[in-house]
């Protein structure tokens, strides 16, 4: 018997190459229940299997064997079989992360937005732009970006100044949200029409004196006027710029 071209993680899981699986149902069905026999003799915990949507059609026989559903995406399910009865699997993604940006101009004035779509229950108020980090995306590039496009304006990324952890938020999972501060390369305002009913530089005292504004608006513009915040650094010997990132006290940051 042989088993299907893979690879060994560093936890005992065998990772099937979805690129090598074969292209009919019924060589699958023979190739993977030889592979489970092989890898099931072996010193090996889980088996993780990637089918792309095209061939969606093995999934009910994988389940057959035993493999449970870990997680999906739009091209390519991913299930996972225990070769060994109480093998812990470990949970797929728990948090969504957002990134909301304080941008403050030489007029002490804020720039804040409405968005355009809303829940019925509460009418629109004033809140400070932002939105979801895209993978492989670092926090400072995603509040940058974030703010050019619900704004037109351009920032400079200067601090991470708090954040907040709400649990049981969209699908049931767990939302973190980090607040930024920035400086202004730019004033002019192009709001995005999709998502912004409306933008503006509102003078901060007149923002944080509005009843519409929730506390937590408040208190955030509030830490990121008085606090200087946290900054980006560099670790030697952790991954690379590209894929990591740090965040520390400036006095620790500037000596890294």
């Amino acid at each position: 018997m042989s088993a299907f071209e893979h690879t060994i993680n560093n936890f005992g899981g065998v990772i099937i190459d979805p690129n090598a699986l074969p292209a009919t149902l019924e060589e699958f069905k023979q190739g993977l229940s030889e592979s489970l026999a092989v890898w099931g003799q072996e010193d090996l915990r889980l088996v993780w299997l990637e089918l792309p949507i095209a061939k969606a059609a093995f999934i009910p026989f994988a389940v057959e064997q035993g493999f449970i559903f870990h997680h999906s995406v739009a091209e390519q399910a991913t299930l996972v079989y225990r070769l060994r009865p109480n093998a812990f699997i470990p949970s797929y993604a728990s948090h969504y992360i957002g990134v909301g940006g304080v941008v403050i101009n030489d007029k002490n004035e804020l720039l804040v937005v409405c968005e355009r779509y809303h829940r019925i229950d509460r009418p629109r108020f004033y809140k400070l732009p932002g939105g979801m980090v895209d993978a492989d995306e670092h926090l400072g590039d995603a509040v940058v970006r974030e703010v050019f496009e619900e704004t037109g304006v351009r920032a400079k990324f200067e601090s991470l100044v708090c954040f907040r952890h709400w649990h049981q938020a969209r699908f049931g999972k767990s939302d973190i949200y980090f607040i930024c501060r920035l400086s202004p390369l730019s004033t002019d305002i192009v709001k995005s029409e999709e998502e912004i009913a409306e933008c503006l530089w509102m003078p901060v005292d007149e923002y944080l004196g509005m009843d519409s504004v929730s506390p937590f608006n408040k208190a955030i513009v509030r830490a990121a006027i008085s606090y200087r915040g946290i900054g980006t650094t560099w670790i030697d010997g952790h991954g690379t710029p590209k894929t990591h990132e740090f965040y520390m006290p400036f006095e620790a940051s500037e000596e890294a």
